[in-house]
């Protein structure tokens, strides 16, 4: 190693390997000529977040690419082949203050039957992709505070225990649609892939 090679390097992520990462992928159906995104509800027999509206995906596995991990998520939540799913490209990468990385990948879903697998899902929603476009999420603000351990060495800093810590302000949106609520990490993802969808005009894209 030398300057020359720590000149082009990639910078990494401080405390990566403390953050789990997960992919998910954001479907589009085609259906009568109109186009509809897919989202599952969770299986109620789930241990974390049961019930949750979401987009297929999960944990990413050791040596698997971020794509192939949505791929391979989608395959079995929805018990589809690999072949009925075209990605288009990459969402933007959603960081939680929770210790989590979420890699989106938007795409179609072709020749979808309704499947999946209720090990995992409880049922399927369809929302119309016009719907979504047109409507701006409900925001609202929260407060994330440090709340530091009983032996923290308050010693050791400016002002000891009287020290004045930095509270960071987190929006968390809300999408409704008919019954169903769509918020929290998902909402964030869903609002950044339509704005992207926008930019890159991929509605037109897909026939």
């Amino acid at each position: 190693m030398d300057r020359q090679t720590f000149s082009r390097r990639k910078p990494g992520m401080i405390e990566e390997e403390k953050y789990r990462k997960y992919a998910v992928f954001v479907p589009v159906l085609t259906m009568n000529g109109a186009k509809y995104l897919l989202f599952e509800k969770r299986s109620s027999k789930l241990r974390h977040q049961p019930g949750e509206i979401c987009f297929p995906g999960g944990k990413l596995e050791p040596g698997e690419t971020l794509k192939k991990c949505a791929v391979r998520e989608t395959m079995e939540e929805l018990n589809v082949a690999s072949g009925q799913i075209e990605v288009l490209g990459p969402g933007d990468i959603y960081i939680s203050p929770f210790r989590l990385i979420i890699h989106s990948f938007i795409g179609e879903l072709k020749d979808y039957k309704d499947t999946f697998s209720t090990d995992e899902v409880e049922e399927i929603i369809k929302v119309p992709l016009d719907y979504l476009r047109s409507m701006t999420p409900e925001t609202f603000k929260s407060m994330l505070v440090t709340e530091p351990p009983e032996d923290f060495p308050y010693e050791w800093i400016p002002g000891g225990n009287q020290y004045t810590w930095t509270k960071g302000p987190r929006d968390i949106l809300f999408y409704r649609y008919e019954s169903w609520v769509i918020w929290g990490m998902t909402a964030q993802i869903l609002k950044s892939c339509l704005e992207l969808m926008e930019q890159y005009n991929l509605f037109d894209s897909m026939n």
